[in-house]
Order: C-alpha cells, then sequence, then structure tokens
C-alpha cells in the first residue's frame, strides 16, 4: 500500500471514480500521477502501493506496468511481430505504470513512441501511474515539448525527496 498521502489520495479518487462491474468496481476515467525524485526514494514502491490499494478496495482492473527501457525493447520492429499491437494494448489499459519515464536513452523514434501512448491515454483519459528521475525542469528538455505539454496537463506531480533507501538498507544489511 503507498504510503506517501498524495499517492493514498490518488488511489481515493480512482477507486471512487470506477465504473460498476459484476465482480466490483472497475477504473473508469480519471486523473494520471507523475511521481518524481531522485534514485531510491520510492517512486516505483508508491505506484505499486497505489495499484495494490486499488485492488484492496475491490477494484476491478486490468493493468500493465513496464519501464520506458522496456516498453522501447516490446514495441521496437521485429520480424514476426505486432509491434502496433502491443502499443495500442499499453495504450488502451485501463491502468498503465509506466516506470522510469526519461531514464531509456532518447531518440526520435522513441520521442515519437512515447509520444503516440501518452497522448492516447491523454485524449482518452485513462489513468496513468508515471514514475520519473528527472526534475519537472528537465521533462520538456528530455521527452519533447508535446509529451511534457500533455503530462502537465493530464497528471498530478508528486515529488519525493530523502536518501537512496537502496543504498541506506545495503549499507545497514
Amino acid at each position: 500500500m503507498a504510503d506517501q498521502p498524495q499517492v493514498s489520495a490518488w488511489a481515493d479518487e480512482i477507486a471512487r471514480a470506477g465504473r460498476p462491474g459484476p465482480g466490483g468496481p472497475g477504473i473508469a476515467e480519471g486523473p494520471s500521477l507523475l511521481i518524481a525524485g531522485p534514485t531510491g526514494t520510492g517512486k516505483t514502491y508508491q505506484a505499486y502501493g497505489a495499484v495494490c490499494g486499488l485492488l484492496s478496495r475491490g477494484v476491478r482492473l486490468r493493468w500493465e506496468a513496464t519501464t520506458t527501457a522496456d516498453l522501447h525493447a516490446r514495441i521496437r520492429p521485429r520480424t514476426g511481430h505486432d509491434a502496433e499491437r502491443d502499443l495500442q494494448t499499453l495504450a488502451r489499459c485501463p491502468l498503465l505504470l509506466l516506470d522510469d519515464l526519461g531514464a531509456a536513452k532518447t531518440s526520435e523514434w522513441t520521442e515519437e513512441l512515447t509520444y503516440r501512448l501518452i497522448n492516447h491515454r491523454y485524449e482518452h483519459m485513462l489513468p496513468t501511474l508515471i514514475t520519473t528521475n528527472l526534475p519537472t525542469a528537465e521533462l520538456r528538455a528530455t521527452l519533447g515539448d508535446r509529451v511534457a505539454s500533455r503530462l502537465a496537463e493530464m497528471t498530478e506531480r508528486v515529488v519525493l525527496t530523502g536518501p537512496d533507501r537502496r543504498r541506506h538498507t545495503a549499507a545497514t544489511a
């Protein structure tokens, strides 16, 4: 479960907005959440905690999680693989967790791919959990104007601070 107040509040809002279904409420349209902060501050932990929070509230959902680097590898064109179908699966998924946005090496192709994914979710108001190590000021330079503009409008932002938890845990182990 997410223990950061803004992340928990986001999960509460998504759960309340859920549409009724045969086995419980499902995810409807809703806001997205961008969790930013330095390495090791718990961004991914909080994002997965938000998903667990939705599940514990009885929200039935189909969700996907991927890092940006894995997204690019998954969608890269190759023989016998329908990359467009994979992209549409992620774009249309009721809840997407996109981890480490901006951490993968960028190119014109990755920028366009990221834009298409974010734009679809923006236009259809599909809840998206996004984590990034990038400070807000660097999003535009790294991801491009179109992606940064949509993120600014579609997401609530949470900035986590503090020491690298992984290094702290390793030092005390």
